[in-house]
């Protein structure tokens, strides 16, 4: 079942009154339920427009996006906000908001004409924190925890949107390697056992091969190609977008592929 479609969208920041002269043409993406999506490209290539787009911060000069059966246009921004959530790359913020204040600015759209949390909304809030294994960080401020406590709980502020879409601007950025695991098993969890949709722009083609389940990736402003993950990266299709020669191996045991990046070095 599709929750968006996005039929012959054509955007353009020039239309826009922006130095960018950067443009999406011709695109057509459904964006199934319980679909774990990475969305991948250069630099420049549109994946933050797209994000944009998709979440209604833009609109395109030409086509449609509908969500969940109705046109985007015909939602106000809070009901939006109770279908789609979206995680941009941990911020620092110049407030000192603790980590329950961060979350609990998710329940917004929910909110009514006093401003303030009903019982039903603090309990999302708390589930939401112990879900999020940050129990004992409530009190902390965002700016005194952890990139990855800071990313959790960027999260946690997302899912008590109650959201069935789940849109993240690089999850992985500014991540060690351990809480990048962590962030990428908690989504796949959400995926799986909640049936929350899960999209994600990447640059990452590891993590992308390990948790995604579908790529789609862009090539200036345009889809190069929409299909399985495992369809998708190979080494053909990754040298045409990228421009760089990869191998992919995969273990005999696990089953799991992995892509190796083999740069071309300078000899002295």
């Amino acid at each position: 079942m599709s929750l968006i479609k996005l039929s012959n969208i054509e955007f353009s920041y020039r239309e826009v009154k922006s130095d960018s002269d950067f443009s999406l043409s011709d695109i057509n993406l459904i964006i199934n339920e319980g679909d774990f999506l990475s969305i991948l490209g250069p630099n420049g290539s549109g994946k933050s427009t797209l994000i944009k787009l998709i979440t209604g911060y833009l609109e395109p000069q030409c086509g449609e996006i509908i969500l969940d059966g109705t046109d985007l246009k015909n939602y106000r921004q809070k009901d939006i906000a109770k279908k789609i959530a979206y995680v941009p790359q941990i911020p620092t913020s110049i407030y000192p908001f603790s980590v329950y204040e961060i979350i609990a600015m998710g329940r917004f759209p929910y909110l009514g004409i006093s401003g303030f949390e009903k019982s039903e909304d603090i309990a999302i809030i708390d589930k939401m924190i112990e879900l999020m294994e940050l129990s004992h960080l409530v009190n902390k401020g965002i700016n005194e925890i952890s990139g990855g406590e800071a990313q959790r709980a960027f999260i946690g502020r997302a899912l008590v949107q109650q959201p069935k879409i789940l849109l993240l601007d690089e999850p992985n950025a500014h991540l060690d390697i351990k809480h990048q695991i962590s962030i990428f098993n908690l989504l796949k969890k959400l995926n799986n056992k909640e049936g929350i949709t899960i999209v994600t722009v990447m640059h990452d083609l590891n993590l992308t091969s390990l948790y995604s389940s579908r790529v789609v990736m862009l090539k200036n402003g345009k889809i190069f190609l929409d299909g399985k993950v495992n369809d998708a990266l190979i080494p053909e299709k990754i040298k045409n977008v990228f421009e760089v020669d990869v191998e992919i191996t995969t273990d005999v045991n696990s089953n799991l592929r992995t892509v190796l990046i083999k740069p071309e070095l300078e000899r002295s």
